[in-house]
């Protein structure tokens, strides 16, 4: 049941509900109650325990009654003796409904809840009806407080949303300009090559056949870069796997390219932001194409270094490295703006042996 550790709940709600929960149970002990009263309570304490660890944080995920009935089972414990230890549990309440429904539904829904809270007070638990309508009032500037955080909260998660998507189609728009480049040049000299071994067939049989030898040597090449964009196109989540996982199936996606590709992972993996960890697929992705396209090396090794406060990517290959005067590519100098943009850096080098690119970004 992977849906009780659901990743989309904030971890920190989990901590302040079981604290404030406590906290409330706490309170209501303290507080002289007659029977009928606290055995509401206590049963009410049972439901939200129950319904906390169901709750959904994504529209998508079901279950959507729940939110409603945890929000419904907040109101009733300020109503059974919460000596208003619960508003927390309330504001939490009010958040799932705007991150599951929306604003506007959300917004609806307690609506509803407030016209309901007006009415049931006076009848079911001796409430005036000023009472009611402070109490009421009280807890509606306090849940369009929780709605404005959760506003802003969804408005970043769709603003980041939109930046990875923006990422995505820059990376796709360079891959294409860098396959009809070097794709497009071999069909062309193809095509060329082919239309001369007709013309040479009867005049120049042996020129001919030059020609169809040669446009075979750059059909084999033309394959082979094909293959290599196909897997330079490989999504960041490859089923599902992603940090150090996702690191390694693209390692593995070179494997039978003529070049030993090997990946390993040192220090204590932990968590890092998605941005960094496009990143650094990226400069994998880079590095591994890069050596089997230029360096005419016969291995090419990635690692994935977790040190205190940073983590460290370093790609290097045993090849015939690069000539001093031999400029970046647009490739390099793209990566190198996308790692200082998140307070890391790009480097790349000749090394003892071959050509190494490192990338270290801070964690």
């Amino acid at each position: 049941m992977a849906w009780l550790r659901d990743p989309d709940r904030p971890a920190l709600l989990s901590v302040v509900f079981w604290l404030v929960l406590g906290a409330t149970v706490a309170a209501n002990l303290a507080m002289p109650s007659d029977a009928g009263a606290r055995a509401l309570f206590f049963a009410d304490v049972v439901l939200l325990c129950g319904l906390w660890p169901v709750m959904p944080w994504q529209p998508h995920r079901g279950r959507r009654l729940v939110g409603p009935a945890f929000l419904t089972g907040t109101l009733v414990l300020g109503l059974t003796g919460a000596a208003g230890t619960h508003m927390p549990l309330l504001l939490i309440g009010v958040a799932n409904l705007a991150f599951v429904y929306g604003m506007r539904v959300a917004t609806a829904i307690l609506a509803v809840f407030g016209v309901i809270t007006v009415v049931a007070m006076p009848l079911f638990y001796g409430r005036t009806i000023v009472q009611a309508l402070i109490e009421t009032g009280v807890t509606a500037v306090l849940a369009a407080f929780s709605m404005g955080m959760a506003s802003a909260v969804l408005r970043a998660r769709h603003l980041a949303e939109r930046v990875r998507e923006l990422t995505v189609a820059e990376e796709r728009a360079r891959m294409a300009a860098e396959m009809h480049d070097s794709i497009g040049h071999h069909l062309t000299v193809i095509k060329v090559g082919l239309e001369n071994a007709e013309r040479f067939r009867d005049s120049r049989p042996a020129a001919a056949w030059a020609e169809v030898h040669q446009a075979k040597e750059l059909t084999i090449a033309a394959l082979a870069d094909a293959r290599r964009w196909v897997r330079a196109l490989r999504p960041l989540a490859l089923n599902g796997h992603l940090g150090s996982a996702a690191l390694q199936r693209l390692a593995d996606s070179f494997t039978g390219t003529g070049v030993r590709v090997a990946f390993e992972v040192t220090g204590t993996e932990r968590p890092l932001e998605a941005d960094a960890e496009l990143v650094l697929y990226r400069v994998l992705q880079e590095g591994l194409t890069n050596a089997l396209r230029h360096a005419e090396g016969e291995s090419v090794r990635g690692t994935l270094a977790f040190e205190k406060g940073k983590v460290v990517l370093v790609v290097a290959d045993d090849g015939k490295g690069r000539a001093d005067d031999q400029a970046h590519g647009f490739g390099l100098s793209s990566l190198a703006d996308r790692v200082k943009a998140l307070g890391g850096d790009l480097t790349s080098g000749n090394a003892a042996r071959g050509f190494e690119l490192r990338a270290e970004l801070p964690s």
